[in-house]
């Protein structure tokens, strides 16, 4: 039996990632968000949605870019932090632990301790409600060593990511199967 329940953001779990942009000063912020995702392969671009009460939006506002970088499920408790701190009163690089290294396309820094780091560069902002919804072109891409294979694919394991679910961190990590394995029609069980 369902049961029906108001409108919600309901898609779980949705990716958490560490936002970082250049601030005040120079001294570059970083926001936790969840609201995160792949819009479009070709050109690649990510989405990111942002409230416009945080510190973060008036930076990404005025930059127009920012660097989205993928933390491991092991950094959890710097990941919160980063998400319940603000900006304004806090130098979350120092303070959390994280080191900033530069960006190669975006004056963003990179959090080296992050083992994916997307470089983006905002196209088209919309504001949606409580949130604006910042589309962006992906400009270039870092990864540590240790998370390619020989042939440079991505070995997702080893990345060990984390998701958000209704206010709740999750861990992923194990792979279920490959795209295309299920190329074989179903068939009916009755027929």
């Amino acid at each position: 039996m369902k049961i029906a329940r108001k409108p919600s953001a309901a898609l779980l779990p949705t990716p958490v990632v560490l936002l970082s942009v250049t601030g005040e000063a120079d001294t570059p912020n970083i926001i936790t968000l969840a609201w995160a995702g792949t819009v479009c392969s070709s050109p690649p671009m990510l989405s990111v949605a942002i409230r416009p009460s945080r510190y973060s939006h008036e930076l990404v506002n005025a930059a127009r870019e920012f660097v989205v970088n993928v933390p491991r499920a092991a950094q959890v408790e710097q990941v919160d932090l980063a998400g319940v701190w603000s900006g304004r009163e806090h130098d979350k690089f120092a303070e959390i632990g994280f080191t900033a290294l530069p960006a190669t396309q975006v004056a963003a820094p990179l959090i080296a301790e992050c083992p994916v780091n997307i470089e983006c560069v905002v196209r088209h902002q919309l504001t949606l409600g409580t949130h604006d919804l910042y589309i962006a072109e992906i400009v270039a891409t870092h990864y540590d060593e240790d998370v390619l294979d020989s042939r440079g694919r991505v070995l997702t394991g080893k990345i060990a990511t984390m998701a958000y679910a209704e206010g709740e961190y999750w861990s992923l990590g194990e792979q279920l199967g490959k795209y295309g394995q299920a190329s074989k029609p179903l068939r009916p069980k009755n027929g």
